[in-house]
C-alpha cells in the first residue's frame, strides 16, 4: 500500500474512534445542558481541571514535499500549587508520521513538550493571563519525528471569557541550547490565536490554528481555522468536548508546510475535589 494512502487510513482511524469515544460517552453523560460558562470552562486553556487531550492533527499535503504527516497528540494540564502557588502543568507528547525524505513516511515518537505557567486575573480588563518556563525534551525515537536538541524558552497565555465564548491566544518561544551537534539549531515561535463562539445545546464554534514561525531555517506558515465542537457534562464537574477544524494555511515560507491540515480531538476535564 501506497505510504501517503496508509497514513490517510490510519488517520481516518483516528477520527472515528474519535467521534465514536466522544459519541458513546456523550449519550451516557447527564441530560443536564452546559451553560454558556460550562462551554467556555471546557474550552479555556487556563481552566483549572485535571485535563486529558487525545488530538490528532492531519496535513495531507505539504508544500514542495511528499506525502503528507499526521500528528497524534497526548496532552493534558496537571493544576499543581507548589511552593504555596497556584500553577498549571502542561505536557505535549507527539506521535508522528512524517515524510521520509525518499517519498514514504516514517512513524515514530516526538519530541516532549512541558510547560509550567503561573495564572493571574487582569480584573479591569477581565482578562485571565498565565506565563511560565518552557522545555522541549528530545524524545523522538527518529530523526525525522524530532529536533534532536534541548530546547527553553517561556509560554504565555491570555483568554478574555465572555458570554459570547472565548477570545485569546497561547504565544510560545523556545531555542536550542543542547544535544546533538550534528542536528539543526533550533529557534520556534508559535502564536495560536483562539476563538470560541458559543451555541445553544453546548455546541460551539472555534478557530485555533498555530502560526509557526521556524526562524533558524527561515521557514514560516500562517493557517486560519474554522471549525465546531460540543460540550458534554457529567455528574461531579466533569465535562466532555468534542470537536474538529479544518485549517487553510493563507501565507507561508519553506518547504513542508502544510497546504490544509484538520485538526481533531476530544477533551476530558476534571474537577480537583467535588464541592
Amino acid at each position: 500500500m501506497d505510504e501517503a494512502w496508509r497514513v490517510r487510513i490510519e488517520t481516518l482511524r483516528v477520527a472515528v474512534a474519535l467521534a465514536l469515544a466522544a459519541l458513546c460517552i456523550g449519550r451516557a453523560a447527564a441530560a443536564q445542558q452546559p451553560s454558556a460558562e460550562d462551554v467556555n470552562a471546557a474550552n479555556n486553556p487556563l481552566t483549572p481541571k485535571i485535563t486529558f487531550n487525545l488530538h490528532d492533527q492531519w496535513a495531507p499535503e505539504l508544500y514542495d514535499v511528499e506525502p503528507g504527516s499526521n500528528t497524534f497528540l497526548l496532552r493534558g494540564v496537571i493544576p499543581h500549587k507548589l511552593g504555596g502557588r497556584g500553577q498549571l502543568f502542561r505536557y505535549t507528547l507527539p506521535i508522528a508520521a512524517v515524510p521520509d525524505g525518499l517519498g514514504g513516511t516514517v512513524t515514530g515518537l516526538g519530541d516532549l513538550n512541558i510547560f509550567d505557567l503561573f495564572p493571574f486575573l487582569v480584573k479591569k480588563a477581565r482578562l485571565e493571563l498565565a506565563v511560565g518556563p518552557q522545555l522541549t525534551i528530545p524524545t523522538a525515537t527518529n530523526d525525522d519525528t524530532g529536533t534532536g536538541k534541548w530546547q527553553g524558552g517561556f509560554a504565555m497565555i491570555a483568554a478574555a471569557l465572555r458570554r459570547f465564548g472565548i477570545a485569546g491566544a497561547l504565544v510560545t518561544w523556545q531555542h536550542s541550547f543542547a544535544g546533538d551537534d550534528d542536528r539543526d539549531t533550533q529557534h520556534n515561535l508559535g502564536v495560536q490565536p483562539l476563538f470560541i463562539y458559543n451555541l445553544p445545546q453546548g455546541w460551539y464554534l472555534r478557530s485555533s490554528a498555530t502560526w509557526n514561525f521556524a526562524f533558524a531555517r527561515d521557514a514560516w506558515s500562517i493557517p486560519i481555522g474554522a471549525g465546531a465542537g460540543k460540550v458534554w457534562l457529567r455528574p461531579g464537574g466533569a465535562s466532555i468536548n468534542a470537536f474538529a477544524e479544518p485549517q487553510f494555511t493563507v501565507a507561508h515560507d519553506g518547504a513542508g508546510q502544510p497546504k490544509f491540515q484538520v485538526f481533531m480531538g476530544l477533551n476530558l476535564q476534571f474537577p480537583l475535589a467535588r464541592k
